[in-house]
């Protein structure tokens, strides 16, 4: 089948989604940031130093979930941010950010593959009981919850929705556990530290801050199965960020309150270790499973988010065009979801996890730059009353001038640690934008790249 072959009959998705699903898609891909990987933040600054790094990330989420619930509610189509940039800026810009998502969602996929055999190999070391080998685990569970993609989208988000606000209860219940009302489990005047490297390090500790929220912005990734997008996008966009923020204060209290910070910034399970010192075995049973959901819940929207946006690149032709086939009888696009299948395979049996989430973030934060910028020329473009919106973000343009300059405390949080990484996938993407232009480009449909029917944007 060749780029230029154009399917007889076009099948599209289901619109049956609703704002339950928009934030099971939007909490779920973060939520395991919360049990594993934001205390990495305390081992470069210390716990205060990780609780500012976390506010920071906080404020820029908030940014980009505001932004977010503009342009997706007013372009509401499969691709997020990546379509929003094709009408925006143009195509190049459009096939860089597509790329930036792709590897974002496929690289935190693999991440969760890694997280799930590791916390699994603790808890059989725990019961005396050695997994030998854990890739078949990660394998098992990639193929398991793109095979629960590939079989529609209503029922992989309602299943997301269900075990993502049971991952958010753990931490809550896990909170009541602990007694906050008493001094009985929490010790924070003696354990809370103030900032063991100073300013810097809450600079550095920004970096794994990141892990809190990264990856919300893929509820937009639902613009075309949702019934009402201008309603349903928004709502589940900014309720999605509003229990985050929930989530990451309570995440950060509970395990500050209960163990040492020099431990803290190590472990690989923060949330498991804490429930251990709340002595009670109901509890750490419950600390296992919603670990384990919240695995499943990243896994899951990531599949379903990488996947929309290389069946939407690929329906423009950015992207081989086979890709971009709708499964007849599940409606959903099955032929990206297998593709993307071994990609994250090989990334989480052989790259390291360290790298996986360096670059994940990365990918994560140029998304963000563009954001910012897109939004300025999105209100120029279109000024608010021209087109219909389903959300408009208050004090335009301050959340975009906030966005870009916490961008770059981001990107400088990692040069610090990771100057190299930085400098390797700029470079990635600089080499790919050079094979688009010369290579790719030509099979690009040309005459669909302003499918909107909106007045001529202001200046053109």
């Amino acid at each position: 089948m060749t780029d230029e072959h154009v399917p007889k009959q076009k099948i599209s998705l289901l619109r049956v989604l609703g704002p339950s699903h928009v934030w099971g898609l939007g909490v779920g891909i973060v939520l395991v940031g919360d049990y594993m990987g934001w205390n990495y933040s305390v081992a470069k600054g210390g716990a205060l130093a990780a609780l500012l790094a976390c506010w920071l990330a906080g404020v820029l989420y908030s940014c980009v979930a505001t932004i977010d619930s503009e342009v997706a509610s007013s372009i509401a189509k499969t691709g997020g941010q990546y379509t929003q940039a094709k009408l925006i800026v143009g195509p190049v810009m459009a096939f860089n950010v597509g790329l930036y998502l792709i590897f974002t969602y496929i690289l935190l996929a693999a991440a969760n593959a890694i997280a799930l055999a590791h916390l699994l190999t603790v808890v059989s070391q725990i019961v005396e009981f050695d997994i030998v080998n854990p890739v078949p685990i990660m394998v098992l569970a990639i193929v398991s919850l793109a095979w629960l993609n590939y079989r529609g989208v209503y029922t992989s988000l309602t299943f997301n929705f269900i075990i993502t606000t049971l991952a958010f209860f753990v931490i809550v219940a896990l909170f009541a556990a602990a007694q906050p009302w008493s001094n009985e489990f929490f010790n924070h005047q003696r354990l809370l530290t103030g900032l063991p490297y100073g300013w810097l390090g809450v600079i550095a500790s920004m970096y794994f801050g990141l892990w809190f929220f990264l990856g919300i912005e893929g509820s937009s990734q639902a613009g075309e199965e949702v019934r009402s997008p201008a309603r349903a996008l928004p709502y589940g966009s900014l309720l999605g960020i509003v229990t985050l923020l929930v989530a990451a204060n309570l995440t950060w209290y509970i395990c500050v309150g209960l163990l040492p910070w020099e431990y803290l910034g190590t472990s690989a399970a923060p949330l498991f270790d804490a429930a251990r010192m709340v002595e009670s075995k109901p509890m750490l049973v419950l600390l296992l499973a919603g670990s384990i959901l919240a695995i499943f819940a990243s896994a899951t929207a990531c599949i379903n988010d990488a996947s929309r946006v290389c069946f939407a690149m690929s329906r423009d032709r950015y992207l081989p065009g086979w890709l971009a086939a709708v499964h007849p009888d599940y409606r959903t696009p099955h032929r990206a979801i297998i593709a993307l299948v071994p990609v994250a395979i090989a990334f989480a049996a052989f790259a390291p996890l360290e790298k996986i989430i360096t670059y994940s973030i990365l990918s994560g934060l140029l998304n963000y730059t563009y954001m910012g910028f897109a939004i300025i020329l999105f209100r120029r473009q279109w000024p608010v009353g021209t087109i219909r919106r389903g959300y408009v973000h208050p004090l335009h343009p301050f959340p975009a001038i906030v966005l870009l300059v916490l961008c770059g405390v981001g990107f400088f949080s990692i040069f610090l640690a990771y100057g190299f990484d930085l400098v390797l996938v700029t470079g990635f993407y600089l080499l790919a934008t050079i094979w688009f232009h010369f290579r790719r480009y030509k099979y690009v449909r040309r005459g669909d790249q302003f499918a909107m029917t909106w007045p001529r944007p202001k200046g053109f």
